[in-house]
């Protein structure tokens, strides 16, 4: 069954170049060469501002700049986000993308009261794509993967998105072609499942 799929580019630097840019190409080129629909979004590539009162949370309206790939996450039947991983987590315009597009009216239902809101993203899936320079072992027991756990659970999860699968990268500074060779043709095969 062919499945409606959000990719999210979260490098900032728009420089082809970058793994994390040839392993979103590749996912993308599986995912098409299974039958699945793929949306490209590439937050490099958008000019928006960042939040700074939490009263715009609530009460601004999306950028217009970003209502394409707001309304191609709702749609989507599955997200998957790619991103290198700075101080330890997401780079900050690829948080401030997030920020703006899951505004509370439209990733969440009112809350009647309750201190936990109700996410209006169930039904959907996502994948978490991070590339880092330390290890990805370390990351998993020395930091507890803290960088990408937030954001899973403080903003995929708390929206109502599962499940939520993570693939991590470690030590793509030292990696040789072959090592990176392997990753992109993992990234396809991903792809080509829409996992």
């Amino acid at each position: 069954m062919p499945t409606s799929i959000v990719l999210i580019q979260g490098h900032p630097d728009p420089d082809p170049e970058h793994l994390c840019r040839a392993l979103a190409t590749a996912y993308a080129e599986g995912a098409r060469a299974a039958g699945h629909a793929v949306t490209l979004v590439d937050v490099a590539g958008l000019d928006f501002p960042i939040l700074r009162r939490p009263s715009a949370f609530d009460e601004e309206p999306v950028p217009e700049t970003l209502v394409p790939a707001r309304d191609a996450l709702l749609a989507a039947d599955h997200i998957v986000v790619v991103f290198p991983l700075w101080l330890g987590t997401l780079p900050a315009l690829t948080k401030g993308f997030f920020e703006q597009v899951l505004h509370r009216r439209d990733a969440f239902e009112d809350a009647d009261g309750s201190l936990v809101p109700k996410g209006r993203l169930k039904g959907k899936s996502a994948r978490i794509v991070a590339t880092m320079g330390m290890p990805a072992l370390a990351f998993r027991l020395w930091f507890r993967g803290h960088g990408t756990k937030s954001f899973e659970r403080g903003v995929l999860a708390i929206a109502g998105v599962s499940p939520i699968r993570e693939t991590l990268f470690g030590g793509v500074e030292a990696a040789g072609e072959a090592k990176r060779q392997s990753w992109i043709a993992r990234m396809r095969r991903l792809g080509e499942r829409a996992a």
